[in-house]
């Protein structure tokens, strides 16, 4: 399929705010229209990665903060930003270990998408950990996190619920629960 090519045209960029996460820019545009704009744009400047272990028994673990952004408590898979410039698979392997203290032997890819794709560049990737085993969580200082380990079936129910709403989450456990049917019975 051939890409359309793109309507909009960048005629200055200023730099509005810069710090060690994310970089936001007000652009100076031409919309597709050809009217003039400004478009405001908050660069990140890691990607998120959440991962799912998956223990042999179906079971899975979720981390719960909370979340200054949205002042609440939020579920979640674990994960972590990594630098754009690793490779995001040692950096899943790190957060994982970080924030639940598991180390897998298999990894797999299960997704990529790009969060609130309107206003950010950010990208997510969520991986597949399996062959587990067990050591003890790292915590760095802006983590107070609570480690709960339940079926894959009832985390699903989670974000189908609402109980967990956010994004990488959602769309990894929906994405596992197609490529794994058999999740669902467990």
């Amino acid at each position: 399929m051939i890409e359309p090519r793109n309507p909009w045209r960048t005629l200055a960029i200023r730099e509005v705010f810069d710090n060690p996460w994310i970089r936001v820019t007000a652009e100076d545009v031409l919309k597709p229209s050809g009217n003039p704009a400004i478009y405001g744009k908050v660069s990140f400047k890691n990607i998120a990665c959440g991962i799912i272990p998956l223990a042999e028994n179906g079971d899975t673990w979720l981390v719960g903060q909370h979340r200054y952004t949205l002042d609440l408590y939020s579920w979640e898979i674990p994960m972590g930003g990594v630098p754009r410039d690793e490779d995001t698979l040692i950096g899943a392997r790190r957060e994982l270990r970080e924030e639940t203290g598991l180390s897998a032997r298999r990894w797999s890819h299960v997704l990529t998408c790009h969060l609130s794709n309107s206003i950010t560049d950010e990208v997510g990737e969520v991986y597949l950990a399996e062959d587990l085993s067990q050591g003890d969580p790292d915590f760095d200082d802006s983590e107070e996190l609570q480690i709960r380990r339940l079926p894959f079936r009832e985390a699903l129910d989670m974000a189908m619920n609402g109980d967990i709403s956010d994004v990488l989450s959602v769309a990894g456990l929906l994405k596992l629960a197609t490529l794994r049917p058999q999740l669902m019975s467990a």
